[in-house]
Order: C-alpha cells, then structure tokens, then sequence
C-alpha cells in the first residue's frame, strides 16, 4: 500500500452533522493553507484523455513544498477508485518551477484551498474550501493492511458518510484541477 492512494472526494448536504461527529470522536490535526499547481509534459498532454489518467502537482501548504505524481486506475464505467501516488518534500518551489519551465513543462491551473485534517481510525477526513468551487469532503484510508481491495474501501468511506446522517451524497471522480478547468463536463454521482 506504501504508493497507493485509495480515496472519496465528496459534497455533503449535512456537513454540520460530519463536523460534529469529528469534533466528538475524531483527532483534528491540523488547518493549513494550500496552493496547487498542475503541469503537463511538453511530450505528453495530460488533459488529452478521458478520464484524466495522470496528474503532476507541485504543493505549497504552510510554506512546506511537495511534488507529486499520480497514476490512476478506472473501471469500466471510467470511475477511479486508486492510483499510484508519488510524493516528496522539495526545498524549493520556485527552483522546481524554473526545472518545469526549462523542461517546457506547461503549468495548467492552481487550486486554492483552505483544508482541515482529522484522522478517525483508519481514514485521513478532510474538509476543504476550494476557491471558486465551494466545500468538498475528502476521504483518504490510511489504514496499515496490506491487499485491501479499493472498491470496497471507498463503499465503506461512503457508508460511514451515511452512518452519521450527511444527507445528500455528491460523488466526483476528476478531482478539483479537473473541476476548475472543465466545469461543463463536471458529473456528479448522487448517494
């Protein structure tokens, strides 16, 4: 699992009532500021397919600097319920950007958003505020077992959102990059 990221990204009618439970049962970790920006290859557009299969993201968040690249897997219906996740701390942003632009990488959009972490047993819950997008909720496992199955992780995510009354359930499969830049093709799946 050391590489896989088996995750939800959800909006919820009822956030009051996930607030409250996290307030109650969960461990709050952290709030923090993030900046994301996307970039493609000179060599290989990224946003060329549907779904978008790959993603490469350099992140601020606090002042603390990532990359990082994933690869997703879809089912036949193109839904995405892992991918193979990629991630390490960098000194500098801006030297990475310098690298990216020499490299002809071109940067595609940056998502901003405000992101509140808890972790409860073995999901990451996060609630973010997305600029121009609104509130979303993410959930990540973070569990330690190894050979989990992906689907019925993510049936589990969705049925402990219903377990502590979220109301209306609005699933995407594309992200917030995809979201920002294809607003026209956003589709939700309901619960």
């Amino acid at each position: 699992m050391n590489n896989i990221e088996i995750e939800i990204q959800v909006k919820i009618e009822k956030d009051k009532n996930l607030k409250e439970f996290l307030k109650k049962n969960a461990s709050f970790r952290k709030e923090v500021h993030q900046a994301d920006e996307y970039f493609s290859p000179n060599n290989e557009n990224y946003l060329e397919s549907r779904p978008i299969k790959k993603w490469l993201r350099l992140r601020s968040s606090n002042e603390v600097f990532s990359i990082t690249y994933k690869n997703y897997y879809f089912d036949k219906n193109g839904k995405s319920t892992y991918c193979d996740e990629y991630e390490t701390k960098i000194e500098s942003i801006e030297n990475f950007r310098k690298i990216f632009k020499a490299l002809n990488f071109k940067s595609l959009i940056i998502v901003d958003k405000i992101r509140k972490t808890w972790n409860y047993k073995d999901y990451e819950i996060l609630i973010d505020s997305v600029k121009n997008l609104g509130d979303f909720v993410e959930i990540e496992y973070i569990g330690k077992k190894q050979n989990v199955n992906p689907e019925k992780i993510t049936k589990e995510m969705m049925a402990f959102l219903k377990s502590i009354d979220c109301g209306t359930i609005e699933r995407n499969y594309v992200g917030y990059p995809f979201q920002l830049l294809f607003p026209e093709e956003i589709r939700f799946e309901i619960f």
